[in-house]
């Protein structure tokens, strides 16, 4: 005589929005940052001195379509 056994189900319990939106918003807000240094910063109208961003994110702004000459 064989028994079969099986383990039991486990379900993970969902997350909650309300615990969610705080790092939803943290990580728009970090993305919105990034975006604006890659596509924006170009030196005229640039949040920082120098055009280190611009060399820093100059091959990234090109691989995206982004002119920058």
């Amino acid at each position: 005589m064989t028994h079969s056994t099986t383990a039991p189900a486990i379900h993970a319990a969902p997350i909650p929005l309300r615990d969610l939106a705080p790092w939803a918003v943290f990580f728009g807000l970090l993305m919105l940052v990034a975006l604006y240094f890659v596509t924006t910063e170009q030196g005229a109208a640039a949040l920082t001195e120098g055009g280190y961003v611009h060399e820093y994110v100059h091959d990234a702004r090109h691989l995206l379509g982004f002119p920058c000459h």
